[in-house]
């Protein structure tokens, strides 16, 4: 008597079984000023280069939404805050320096050679 066959299943490997992560980023501003709009296009474009499709960006306006300054202590602005992946970072300023931002939201190591320099 022949010997059954067995079914073998293919299990996608672990890459292709967890959930991509997705970045929630809020970049707090106020109104319309040149540093805002500036910080906002800076994140945009690194978040199109370096995780797209994996992010969502809310746009915070303390001029409009002042309360919502509290549950993140934002005392400057802009300010970028990463709530996911956890844990939680904070960048301030017009996000221009993008080594910095690339670090500071630990996409991206330290640069040794560029460590200690002056922006």
């Amino acid at each position: 008597m022949p010997a059954a066959k067995r079914k073998t299943r293919v299990r996608p490997s672990k890459q292709h079984r967890q959930k991509p992560v997705v970045w929630d980023l809020r970049l707090y501003v106020v109104d319309h000023t040149p540093t805002s709009v500036r910080a906002f296009a800076n994140l945009k474009v690194l978040c199109e280069e370096h995780l797209k499709g994996r992010y969502r960006i809310e746009l915070i306006d303390l001029l409009k939404h002042p309360q919502l300054a509290r549950g993140d202590q934002i005392v400057a602005v802009p300010t970028l805050v990463r709530k996911l992946p956890i844990s939680v970072r904070k960048i301030v300023g017009d996000l221009s320096n993008t080594e910095n931002v690339l670090v500071g939201l630990d996409l991206q190591e330290v640069n040794p050679s560029s460590a200690g320099k002056p922006q």
